[in-house]
């Protein structure tokens, strides 16, 4: 049985980050740099519905920088993504445990807040010391730099997650009421 929980688990963790590569690379021309929305970080969605999607955004997003980021991306981007994901978990694992295994909206709005935050305050350091944003808009100082770049990560981020993370939540509760549906018609 433990394999079977190991085999479904991986596999879970594998098609989130499949998923958080292809939406990454479709959008590659808005999901880098200073003016950033990374589409699939709505992907943080998924830490509801298992927690393998710890692992699949993680690994997802390791890839995605990997082939389009700079070594401090892959490494400090990536980084990121994970410390969010694990302060995502509790939070998804607390709402199932109160509301049921189907995330109605309202409750959505709570389990993107770490991927938001985390982004928006470490992401610009890398824009800046990875990709050498030293200029953004009119401003030319380290701070002034640093604080137009977390306010488009956060703004990013909010799109991301608040805009397409909802439209993701409504396809994954009907997936999932459809397959209980189907396992329990056989």
């Amino acid at each position: 049985m433990k394999e079977k929980k190991t085999a479904a688990f991986l596999t879970q963790a594998a098609i989130i980050a499949a998923i958080y590569v292809v939406l990454s690379l479709l959008t590659y021309q808005f999901s880098y740099l200073e003016i950033q929305c990374r589409v699939a970080e709505a992907l943080c969605m998924t830490i509801f519905y298992t927690p393998a999607g710890v692992f699949g955004v993680f690994i997802g997003c390791l890839i995605t920088n990997i082939l389009g980021g700079h070594v401090i991306d892959m490494i400090f981007g990536s980084l990121a993504t994970l410390i969010a994901a694990l302060l995502t978990l509790p939070i998804a694992n607390r709402i199932r445990a109160k509301h049921g295994s189907v995330l109605q909206i309202k409750h959505s709005l709570l389990i993107p807040i770490p991927t938001v935050i985390v982004n928006a305050l470490i992401i610009p350091f890398v824009l800046y010391y990875g990709y050498g944003v030293t200029e953004f808009g009119s401003q030319t100082t380290t701070l002034g730099v640093l604080g137009l770049l977390a306010f488009s990560v956060f703004a990013g981020e909010m799109i991301s997650c608040y805009v397409f993370g909802p439209i993701l939540v409504t396809v994954l509760n009907r997936v999932r009421v459809t397959a209980k549906l189907d396992i329990k018609r056989d």
